[in-house]
C-alpha cells in the first residue's frame, strides 16, 4: 500500500477497530471490569478461590504459559516501536495483563517465576528462539507484522486448550478460559486490520473451521467464571 493511501486509510482503521482493540476506552473487560479495593477484579477473584493440588505437568504449563504471555506482550511491543501502529501498543497492554492473571497463580502457588524483566529476554530456549524469530519476520514489513500478531494469538488458543485439558484445578482453568476469549479478540482485531489492507490470513496452528468461526464471530466480553 502507498504511503499517501495508508495515512488517509488509517483513521477509519483505528474507528473500526475501536472495540476490539481498546482505542478510546477504558478496556478492562478482562478483568471483569471493575475493582476490589484496588485489584483488578478478575485478579482478586482467581487469588481468593481454594487453592488445589498442582502437578507437576500443571506447574510446568503455568510456568510456560507466563513466558508465551510474555513473548506475546513483548513482540507486540517491539512492532509498535517499529511501525507505530497503536493496535501493537493496545494489544501489548493486553498481553501484560494476561501475564498478571498467571503470574498471580505462580505467586499464589508458591512457583519461581521464569520471568526475566527485559523485552526481548526469556528464560525457555524455545520461547526465545520464537522471538527472535517473530520479530525479524514482523520487522520486515507492516502487513508481515500484522501476520505475526494473528499468528501468536493462533498458538495462544492452541496451547492454551492443551493446557486446559490437562488441569482440574478451578484457578487455573479460569485464568485459561479468561486468556483464551482475549486471544480470540486478539485474533479477530489482527485478521480485521488485515482485511482492510486487502489482505488475507491463513490458519497455521488452529483449523480452517476453528478460525472461521472465531473471526466471523462478535466480540466477547465479560469475566469467565465458569469454564
Amino acid at each position: 500500500m502507498e504511503l499517501k493511501k495508508f495515512a488517509k486509510t488509517l483513521p477509519g482503521i483505528l474507528f473500526a477497530l475501536a472495540p476490539l482493540t481498546g482505542f478510546g476506552i477504558n478496556n478492562f473487560h478482562s478483568y471483569g471490569g471493575m475493582y476490589h479495593y484496588g485489584t483488578p477484579y478478575g485478579l482478586y477473584y482467581v487469588e481468593n478461590l481454594p487453592k488445589q493440588r498442582l502437578s507437576e505437568k500443571e506447574k510446568e504449563e503455568l510456568l510456560y504459559m507466563r513466558e508465551e504471555e510474555k513473548l506475546a506482550r513483548d513482540v507486540y511491543s517491539t512492532l509498535y516501536r517499529k511501525w507505530r501502529l497503536p493496535i501493537f501498543r493496545n494489544i501489548a497492554r493486553s498481553e501484560q495483563r494476561h501475564m498478571d492473571m498467571v503470574g498471580v497463580l505462580i505467586k499464589k502457588y508458591g512457583l519461581k517465576d521464569p520471568v526475566i524483566d527485559r523485552v526481548g529476554v526469556f528464560t525457555n530456549k524455545h520461547i526465545q528462539e520464537l522471538y527472535n524469530k517473530l520479530v525479524a519476520e514482523g520487522e520486515k514489513s507492516l502487513i508481515d507484522a500484522l501476520k505475526v500478531g494473528a499468528l501468536i494469538e493462533e498458538l495462544d488458543i492452541t496451547d492454551l486448550k492443551k493446557a486446559m485439558a490437562n488441569t482440574d484445578n478451578r484457578d487455573i482453568r479460569i485464568v485459561y478460559a479468561n486468556l483464551m476469549k482475549g486471544s480470540r479478540n486478539h485474533l479477530r482485531a489482527f485478521t480485521r486490520v488485515l482485511s482492510r489492507f486487502g489482505y488475507s490470513y491463513e490458519p497455521k496452528y488452529l483449523s480452517v473451521g476453528e478460525f472461521e468461526s472465531i473471526v466471523s464471530t462478535p466480540i466477547e466480553r465479560g469475566f469467565i467464571r465458569n469454564p
